[in-house]
This record gives structure tokens, C-alpha cells and sequence, in this order.
């Protein structure tokens, strides 16, 4: 150290000096105040609170004065009791306030929460001149005193304390603790006050983000103010988020109304058609804006998705052989052949579904175009034309005006099944997508009602598919009157899942009562009926009907109880699963959990019953009870309420795990789903490894499902490992017909779209989960619950609802004339900013690239050039984006 650093460095003997300075005159002071003087006694008072507030220190000290005051805190207290009213008794109440929240008073101080009740004795002016601390420490006595049963200070009385506080910390960057506040103490509308053009993005994140940890009434609460504020602020997309997020019909439908400017219209009808709520057009003054409607009808989705596949050269169909590439798979060439003379209508059946999930929306593919279509179908048997035909509509997704003529001819067939194929394939053509001429009720009403039972099947799935989260009343009267008509309980199961995806989220329809009626008369008919898996179908349709309602199913809970078990607990899960999906909600969650761990004695005795008289494991018949259906939907219930938040899926992940060792066989197999639906299509490691694990399994439907989850979570993707894996798991499995087919369909998932597409119902920057995207997913996991019955029998075209879930994982920008525009973007892993302070990073990880880029899972992207300016609060989908004026 050179000699002037050291002569401008205070020694310690200097420091020492300086305090011993401070307490003598800490000491004259209080010595004055509680002496005898009483007109020594206001100087005092003042320059006490002057050293206190000009106290510096480090963040891990108490400041010198509080501490040197310490030993005087009781004396004081007793000086302050026996002065008169007045400004002298007022200033000391301050200062006593401020001690209190150092170690003065010790434990009994706060115990008697000294802080806030001699702040209130207090000056009450400039509060805040005392600091963070003291705010705190005030805040958190607050808290503590409204939470009294019996309250001795009224809120009437705190409520200046509680403007104070919140006017300090709104405009000292705390306005995160404000937040709190009010939350604590349910005063939340307070805020509104305080809030202004430079806090209110960074307070409504954080209250959006806190709302999904509160119960309903309260989550509202929070909801509408941000709503509120949003469109105060102008934020109108933003505020249509909100709206879509509370369901809220009446704030969705003010958010079109509010906004007069073209661009953010247009990003207000991209956001709504990505999640496929339907908006009145005509009651919008539209002014000129007709591209309202295609945008609302999603009528550039295939346009846009073909200039997605030029860009990145992806057009080239592909065949199965391509995708599964067998050349690879470690194993001889005599093998291979031995492989394929296996069941080989079940693996035909299986290269037709991985035919239409990789050419799925590009309109062309090699095995079913021109005359090849024909001689493919007739290599599958009965139900396996079916599907056969129905793949063409995969591969003609959501192009409505080349679709029809392809898949028309087939309608002409003398093969029942080819025919109900077609039907079937007109539906998924019009997924997602609305066409003025509405080709699909036009085409597909006649069969509806027709007597042939397979007719009915293609026709009801398709037109339940096509129009999934419409709510047109005219096509619930139509297949809803199957319900009433119909003796075949396939045709009912299709038929109710239909409905429920139809009225998805709206029992106001009339759908529950009518299909509830259906499955009491069919119970009062037959007992046995119960035991039918389609009658499981039903209750899933029901449960569509109130999906995201949450608390409103109380009264069909309670209906559903004249049910036997356990019909009536797996009827129950189903409507807590579609009531709460991706609410997160923790309560629910927790008392699923709990009973996953209760076993009835009634099904632990039937079990071991069936194992003393087999003596070995048989294959359950269709029509055997399932004692613990029940518990097996309830895992995958517990994933589909965590869904959407990070850390709850991480925790529910950790407990599947739990129950994948030591639960019982029939939940076992509902496991690597629920393991599955909390990371579809992101393949992240370590849920690849223990799905790996589940696919070795000897449970048969456990390594099926396990099988079909490595699919789930990596579908679209093109990920390279997982395609490693499930070569592999080809050879592993090659002497399995069903597990073969399950590695076949998952590999099939994987290499979706060519790499192009996601079932990733979350969109928008993973603020909005689409309500119809999960939908699919839900009846995909259900119907694999007893694989055997349902997919790996003969209603494998259940597999095609997984359609309505399919979207492309894209980033694409267009100009203010809807014309797509290549734009520079950084894109790198989403951070999570949420209550952080200052402007912090949100990506990291950072890569540039020109759009159209494609985004995978927990990805986020940013403009990375000033030409532009972003409509959308979040580059995600299809943006619109505004040239800057200069």
C-alpha cells in the first residue's frame, strides 16, 4: 500500500473514536429526552431521529444507532407512556417504532408487534425516510395483526399506514413486496392507485404469475386487475391473454371491441385461432379489416405451413422405411425378414399411421397417393382399411380445397370400411380449420345417422374432430340424437367423445344430461354394461363438457355416484382431470395423491383371488372389472393439473416414479403416460431414460405405453438419441407384435411433420394452453389406459384425435399486409424474469437466425434488428410485426 492510499484508509483506532463519539452522544440525547428539561426535550427528539436516518452500514450489520440505543428501548417505552398528548409524544412513538425492529426489544417486542403499534402512535409522515427494513418489518406486523381472530386495530385504522407503505414501494422498485401486501391481507384493488405506465408490465407479470398458486375467487380477483390495467395501458393483446386464460367470453370479446388499429387486430385473431376460440366477427366493427375472418378461420394455416416446408426443403415425401430405417437397427439380414413376416397386418397397420404422422399437412406422400392408395388399403384387413383411408386425411391436414378430391373417390367404395375411412378422413382435413362452404357437416350429416354402424363410427369421429371447440348447436343436435338411438356401445363411446369435444368446456349445451341419461339407462339395462370400456369412453365425454370449469363440477360428481365401482371413481377423476387441466391447482393435486396410496380392501382380496385361482398372469378379458380404474386414471389426472408449470411437473415426476416401483399393475400402466403428458414433444434426458426403463418392462401394457410415451415427448422433434433408442427397441421387441407396433407409431411420432410440428398444447411465449389441443391428448391417454382394448384392438383410429393436437412449432413473421417477411430473430432457452429486478436477460443461450425459424420446447425468441416493431408481446406462432416510423 503506497503511502497516500494509507493516509486516506481510516485506521481502526480512528473507527473506534467515531463510535465511542456516536454513543456518548446517543447517550446526551436520551438523557435529555427522558430528563427533566422538558423544553430540551423536541431538539432532542429531532436530532435522534436525524442520526438514526443518516445512519449508513453494511447489508449484514444492525446500524450503530439502533444498536447503541438498545439498552435505553424499555426507558424510553415508559418515558413515552407517561408523557401527555402531543407532538413530543407523537416524534418519541417514531423513534420507539424504529428501535423495535432491531434486537431493543427482543422477542417480546415483536411479539406484541411494537413496530406497528408505535408507528401508529406516530407522526405517521414520511414513513419511508426510514427505510426498507423498517417498511418490512412494518408490512409483515400488518400481516400478522389482520390475521388475528379478534383484531384489536380495525382495518379502517391501518388502511393510511397501508397507502403509505404502498406509495413508498411503488416508487422505490419494491413493488413486488406491495404486491404481497395486499394479497396478504385481501386488499389487492387498492393497487390500482399506484400503478403507472412504467410499473404495471413488471407488477401484472408478476400477479399473473401468482394466480395460478391461489383458489378461484381470488385468482379472478387478480386476473381482472391486470385485465384492467392492461387496457388502460393500451396492452390489448395482453389483455386478450388474460381473457383467454379466465375464459372469459365478455373480456376476450371487449378486447376486439377496444382495439382500433389494423395490425394488432390481426395479431388479436392470430392468437385466438392458435387457440381455436371461436369470436363473433359480425359483432365487431370491422372497418375494412377483412382479413379478420381467414385469420379467425385459420385459413392460412396450410398456405403458411407449405411456405414452412419449401423454406427448409422439406417438401420430399417420405416412406416408413425412411423413417424407421431398419438398415441401421443392429441385426442380421435373415432376421430382418423373419421380423417382417411377423403379424404383418399389424405392422402394415402401423406404417400407415407413421405414413400420415410424417407426411402429416404436406399433401403428398408415396403409399397413399395416386393408384399406390388402393393397393395399400387392401393390404390391411376390416378395421385396418379403416385407418388406412383415414391417413389421407393427415396428409392432406388442414388443406380443405385439395383434400376433398383425393379423399372423395373413396366414398364410392363397396367397402363398408373404406367408406367410414373416408368419412373419417373428411373430419381430419377440417381440423382447426373453419371453411365458409363447410364441407365437412355437408358431407358427413347424411352418415351421422345412417343404421351401418362403421359408417357411423368414421362419420361421428370426423365430424367431432372437425369441429372440435365450435359449440354450433346445430351439429350437437345432430350427433347427440345418436345418443338416444343407438344400441351399440362403440357407437355411444365415439359419440360421447364427440360431443364432449364439440361442447368442449360448455355443459350449458345439454350434452351432460343427455349423456348421462344414456349411461344410467344403459347400467339400469345390463350391470355388465359398466364393465365395458366404452363406457369409460363416455364418462371422458362427459367430463369434455366441463373441461377447465374447475369447482363447477360438484352436482355431477355427486350424479355420478349411482355408478358401481369402479365406474364411479374412474368417472370422478375423469371430470377432476378435464375440470382442472393446467390449473396447477396444488389442493387437487394432493388429495389425488392421496388416493393413489389408499387400496380398498375390496380390490386388494379380488386381486389375490384371481392370482390363487390362475396360479399365473392371463390376459383380462374386455369384460373383467378393473378394480383399480379408478386409481389409474387418477395418475394421469395428477398430470394433466400439473401440466404447464415447471417445477410441479419436476415434482409429480419424482412421485410417478414412486408409484411406477410399488403401485399396484393397473395404475403401473397408466404411468409412463402421466410421465409422458408432462413433457410432450420436449425430449429432455432424464425422462427419456426412465421411459426407457418402462419400455423393457414385463408388464406388457406397461412397455407398450412406455413404448408410445417416448413418442409423446418426442414427437417432432426428429431428435437423433431418441431415434437411436427406439431403433433399438425395434429389435428388442421384434418377436412382439404389440409392442413392435407401439415402437413403430412411436417412432412415427417422433419424426412427425419431417420435424416440423408439436403436440405442445402451450402457446404464446407458454402463457396459453390450448383447451382443444389438450383435449386430444387426453383421449389419446385415456383409451391407452387398457391399450389392448382400445388401440391395440380394433379402434386404433382413436389414435387420429391425436390430430386436433397437432400444430406447427413455428416462428413466423409477417408484414402488415399478411405477407410473410424473413425477419432477424435471436433465439436461445426462455429465463424466467418473473419479480427479478431491473431489465434482465430473458433467453440465454443466444442464437441468430432469419424467420421462419422453428422453436422448440422452452425456447423464446427476440428481434434482434430495429426495422420492426413486434405486435405480440411474445415472438411465438405467427406475429405480426410494423415497420417503425422514422
Amino acid at each position: 500500500m503506497t503511502g497516500a492510499a494509507a493516509a486516506t484508509k481510516p485506521s481502526r483506532k480512528e473507527d473506534l473514536e467515531e463510535d465511542k463519539e456516536l454513543q456518548m452522544e446517543l447517550n446526551l440525547l436520551v438523557e435529555k429526552i427522558i430528563g427533566p428539561n422538558e423544553k430540551l426535550i423536541p431538539a432532542a427528539l429531532e436530532m435522534l431521529k436525524y442520526l438514526i436516518r443518516t445512519s449508513t452500514t453494511s447489508m449484514t450489520s444492525v446500524p450503530k444507532p439502533l444498536k447503541y440505543l438498545a439498552p435505553y428501548y424499555d426507558q424510553l417505552k415508559a418515558f413515552h407512556k407517561n408523557v401527555s398528548k402531543g407532538n413530543i409524544k407523537h416524534s418519541l412513538a417514531d423513534v420507539i417504532s424504529v428501535l423495535a425492529i432491531g434486537t431493543a426489544g427482543g422477542e417480546e417486542a415483536k411479539k406484541q408487534r411494537d413496530c406497528l403499534k408505535y408507528c401508529l402512535m406516530g407522526t405517521m409522515r414520511n414513513i419511508g425516510d426510514w427505510g426498507h427494513e423498517y417498511i418490512r418489518q412494518l408490512e409483515s406486523e400488518i400481516v400478522e395483526q389482520l390475521g388475528l381472530a379478534h383484531c384489536e386495530i380495525g382495518e379502517h385504522i391501518l388502511q393510511p399506514l397501508i397507502k403509505d407503505i404502498l406509495a413508498f414501494n411503488c416508487t422505490h422498485n419494491a413493488e413486488i413486496q406491495a404486491c404481497d401486501l395486499l394479497m396478504e391481507i385481501d386488499c389487492l384493488p387498492l393497487l390500482s392507485e399506484y400503478i403507472n405506465e412504467n410499473t404495471y408490465q413488471r407488477i401484472c407479470c408478476y400477479l399473473t404469475s401468482c394466480a395460478k398458486y391461489t383458489d378461484k375467487s381470488e385468482r379472478n380477483e387478480i386476473m381482472r386487475l391486470c385485465y384492467e390495467e392492461y387496457i388502460k395501458f393500451g396492452e390489448y393483446v395482453r389483455s386478450l391473454i388474460i381473457g383467454l386464460q379466465l375464459n372469459d367470453d365478455e373480456l376476450i370479446h371487449n378486447s376486439f371491441f377496444r382495439c382500433k388499429e389494423k395490425d394488432v387486430l390481426n395479431q388479436l385473431a392470430f392468437i385466438c385461432a392458435r387457440h381455436l376460440y371461436p369470436i363473433n366477427v359480425d359483432s365487431i366493427e370491422m372497418n375494412g379489416y377483412e382479413d379478420l375472418t381467414n385469420i379467425l378461420n385459420n385459413s392460412f394455416l396450410s398456405t403458411f405451413f407449405l411456405s414452412l416446408a419449401k423454406e427448409f426443403d422439406v417438401m420430399e415425401p417420405k416412406l416408413p422405411e425412411d423413417v424407421y430405417k431398419t438398415w441401421l437397427e443392429p441385426t442380421s439380414t435373415k432376421f430382418h425378414v423373419l421380423v417382417e413376416n411377423i403379424d404383418s397386418a399389424k405392422q402394415n397397420l402401423a406404417s400407415t399411421f407413421v405414413n400420415g404422422f410424417v407426411n402429416a399437412g404436406f399433401g403428398c406422400d408415396k403409399l397413399m397417393s395416386n393408384d399406390a392408395g388402393n393397393k395399400w388399403i387392401y393390404r390391411n384387413k376390416e378395421h385396418g382399411m379403416l385407418s388406412a383411408t383415414a391417413s389421407l386425411g393427415l396428409i392432406f391436414l388442414w388443406d380443405v380445397d385439395g383434400g376433398l378430391t383425393p379423399i372423395d373417390k373413396y366414398l364410392y367404395s363397396h367397402e363398408d370400411y373404406i367408406k367410414s375411412g373416408a368419412l373419417l378422413a373428411l373430419g381430419l382435413v377440417n381440423t382447426r380449420v373453419r371453411n365458409e362452404c363447410d364441407p365437412a357437416f355437408a358431407l358427413l350429416n347424411e352418415y351421422v345417422v345412417s343404421e351401418n354402424e362403421i359408417l357411423q363410427i368414421g362419420a361421428i369421429l370426423g365430424i367431432g374432430i372437425a369441429y372440435a371447440g365450435s359449440y354450433r348447436d346445430d351439429i350437437l343436435d345432430l350427433i347427440s340424437a345418436v345418443l338416444s338411438n343407438s344400441c351399440s356401445l362403440e357407437v355411444l363411446g365415439i359419440t360421447s367423445i364427440s360431443c364432449g369435444l364439440v361442447s368442449l368446456g360448455k355443459p350449458q349445451t345439454g350434452i351432460p344430461s343427455i349423456i348421462l341419461n344414456t349411461m344410467i339407462e344403459l347400467n339400469t339395462k345390463d350391470p355388465d354394461n359398466c364393465k365395458s370400456i366404452f363406457m369409460r369412453l363416455m364418462a371422458l365425454g362427459l367430463s369434455l363438457c366441463y373441461y377447465g370449469l374447475r369447482d363447477d363440477i360438484n352436482v355431477v360428481s355427486k350424479t355420478v355416484e349411482v355408478f358401481p365401482e369402479p365406474l364411479c371413481s374412474a368417472a370422478k377423476n375423469l371430470l377432476i382431470m378435464c375440470a382442472y387441466a393446467g390449473s396447477c391447482d396444488v389442493l387437487i393435486i394432493q388429495e389425488l395423491l392421496k388416493s393413489l396410496n389408499d387400496k380398498t380392501e375390496s380390490s386388494i382380496s379380488t386381486v389375490q383371488n384371481k392370482n390363487i385361482k390362475q396360479g399365473k398372469k392371463s390376459k383380462k378379458s374386455s369384460n373383467e372389472w378393473d378394480n383399480l380404474m379408478g386409481h389409474a386414471l387418477g395418475a394421469l389426472a395428477v398430470a394433466t393439473i400439473s401440466f404447464g408449470e415447471e417445477i410441479g411437473m419436476e415434482m409429480v415426476q419424482r412421485i410417478f416414479g414412486h408409484i411406477g416401483r410399488y403401485g399396484e399393475p393397473s395404475v403401473r400402466k397408466t404411468v409412463p403416460l402421466a410421465i409422458a403428458l408432462s413433457s410432450v414433444s420436449n425430449p429432455q434426458l432424464f425422462v427419456l431414460d426412465v421411459l426407457t426403463k418402462y419400455s423393457h418392462d414385463s408388464d406388457e401394457d406397461v412397455a407398450c405405453n412406455a413404448l408410445f410415451g417416448l413418442g409423446l415427448i418426442g414427437c417432432g422433434t426428429n431428435n437423433a438419441r431418441l431415434a437411436a433408442n427406439l431403433r433399438n427397441l425395434a429389435v428388442f421387441h421384434a418377436k412382439n407384435p404389440s409392442q413392435l407396433f407401439m415402437v413403430r407409431i412411436a417412432q412415427g411420432l417422433v419424426h412427425m411433420g419431417k420435424g416440423t410440428i408439436t403436440l405442445n398444447p402451450m402457446h404464446t411465449d407458454r402463457m396459453l394452453i390450448d383447451p382443444v389441443g389438450m383435449a386430444g391428448l387426453i383421449i389419446i391417454t385415456v383409451a391407452l389406459s387398457d391399450p389392448h382394448a382400445l388401440i391395440l384392438g380394433k379402434c386404433h383410429y382413436l389414435l387420429y384425435c391425436i390430430s386436433i393436437s397437432i400444430h406447427p412449432r413455428w416462428l413466423l413473421a409477417v408484414n402488415q399486409d399478411l405477407q410473410i417477411t424473413p425477419v432477424t430473430v435471436r433465439v436461445g432457452q426462455a429465463v424466467d424474469v418473473v419479480g427479478k429486478a431491473g431489465s434482465p436477460k430473458t433467453i440465454t443461450g443466444i442464437h441468430t437466425h432469419s424467420t421462419p425459424v422453428l422453436l422448440a420446447a422452452g425456447e423464446r425468441a427476440e428481434l434482434a434488428t430495429d426495422q420492426f416493431q413486434q405486435c405480440s408481446p411474445a415472438l411465438d406462432g405467427i406475429c405480426v410485426l410494423k415497420e417503425k416510423q422514422e
